[in-house]
């Protein structure tokens, strides 16, 4: 049984939130660690409301630094001190965030009780823990801005159940030896790994885009992954105003997952003016790419093998 991943989409407007949608942020829930990618404000409400709340281990990923993107990291911080948290907040964003991190404390005469962990990012990988990998590429935005990818390790192939249990091996280590590629000796045999543990299973890949106009690093970035969260700001309608403003369409959205060969497609970063009709972001993604989905704030999708 493997590790549960559910990502909780926090906030889906963009630019300006709307009574229905908060500004961006999304959340993963994944192998005890809390990751959030980018942080509008009235993020920790909307975590708060989605049960997520505010483990030891929260990692903010913060694409660039347009206000609708980053300012809900003060009052995260605020929340978390008023909660009397003692464990380290980690930030990581584009060169910058450091400096404006600091005067947003500064101005709200915040001094957390907590360390702030501020981590000036680029492309590659970003941060390793034990079960996964975060990295990020340089998008194509007005302002220096990252997208984000979270890749789990590849996990060890299934064993041969019924191969084992015929020849007596007992569940326990020796299993996991052979799990980790070691032969083993049972009752004067040599059990070889490639003969009772199948191929390694790879594992789940979610890429956010953030906000970026389309471009052939991403189609790459975003090969084969199961999640791909693209900004959708406009309908084909404004292609021009997305090229002018370095945005994306639904339609760019759908092209680049289907491209990439992503399995599943999320709509984000919506914006304001189709409030009543988003259906039509979702109508134009469909005509390319089927698999994709404009989802509501707060709802979640749990990640398969």
């Amino acid at each position: 049984m493997g590790l549960m991943m559910r990502l909780t989409f926090v906030g889906t407007g963009g630019g300006m939130p709307t009574p229905e949608r908060a500004l961006p942020s999304l959340a993963v829930r994944f192998a005890g660690s809390l990751l959030i990618f980018d942080c509008g404000e009235g993020t920790q409400r909307q975590l708060l409301r989605a049960g997520l709340g505010f483990p030891e281990s929260t990692h903010v990923f913060v694409t660039h630094l347009h206000a609708d993107h980053y300012l809900g990291l003060a009052g995260l911080i605020a929340t978390m001190d008023l909660l009397r948290r003692e464990a380290p907040l980690f930030v990581y964003g584009p060169e910058g965030i450091g400096e404006s991190l600091e005067m947003i404390l500064k101005g709200a005469r915040l001094n957390p009780g907590f360390d702030v962990v501020v981590k000036e990012v680029g492309e590659g990988e970003v941060m390793s823990a034990r079960d996964f990998v975060v990295e990020a590429i340089w998008s194509r935005h007005t302002v220096p801005s990252l997208s984000y990818r979270i890749r789990e390790r590849d996990r060890p192939g299934k064993v041969n159940v019924e191969l084992l249990e015929s020849i007596g091996l007992p569940r326990g280590p020796l299993w996991g030896e052979l799990q980790r590629g070691r032969a083993v000796l049972h009752g004067g045999r040599t059990i070889r790994p490639e003969e009772a543990v199948g191929p390694p299973r790879k594992g789940r890949v979610v890429v956010y885009s953030g906000d970026s106009a389309p471009f052939e690093g991403m189609v790459e970035f975003a090969r084969g992954a199961d999640v791909l969260i693209h900004e959708s700001t406009y309908d084909s309608s404004l292609k021009s105003r997305a090229e002018e403003d370095l945005h994306s369409t639904a339609a760019d959205a759908a092209t680049i997952a289907l491209r990439a060969g992503a399995k599943l497609l999320v709509l984000y970063h919506l914006s304001s003016r189709y409030r009543g009709r988003w259906n039509l972001l979702l109508e134009e993604a469909r005509s390319i790419f089927p698999n994709v989905i404009l989802p509501e704030d707060l709802q979640s999708v749990e990640v398969k093998h």
